[in-house]
């Protein structure tokens, strides 16, 4: 199935399973969608991903985290909302001074680079501005 907006498709199905309490979610892989992943990861929004081969394309499989209690009681998703920000019809981009502030610093802003997929915080730091991907909180 072909997507307009593959990073949309990708935050609706971490939004949908994390919604529903699901442990996995699967999709396809790219190296964008993997660098989205990997800052998920890294800030500790997810327990974990990895990209495995089936058939003929590459599956990318995000394991989502939860708190709460381990007996099966009621857990409650990290990843409270998560938003797609620049879309193919409308990009946003962003100067280096004025990388927004998600939450009040609670969420993270995802950016796309001249040096890669970043944090709105690592961008700031680097002296970097660019398109803004999507908010996290």
């Amino acid at each position: 199935m072909n997507t307009t907006d593959p990073i949309a498709d990708m935050l609706t199905r971490i939004r949908n399973a994390s919604g529903s309490r699901h442990l996995e979610v699967a999709m396809p892989s790219s190296n964008l969608k993997v660098a989205i992943a990997k800052i998920l990861k890294d800030e500790g929004f997810v327990l974990d991903y990895a990209v495995e081969q089936e058939s003929l394309m590459r599956v990318l499989k995000v394991q989502l985290k939860y708190i709460g209690s381990a007996s099966g009681g009621s857990k409650k998703a990290v990843i409270t909302g998560i938003k797609r920000i620049s879309k193919p019809g409308l990009r946003i981009y962003t100067k280096k001074t004025e990388i927004p502030k998600v939450m009040n610093g609670l969420g993270i802003a995802i950016l796309s680079t001249p040096q890669g997929v970043m944090t709105g915080r690592q961008a700031w730091r680097a002296g970097l501005g660019g398109e803004i991907l999507a908010y996290v909180w």
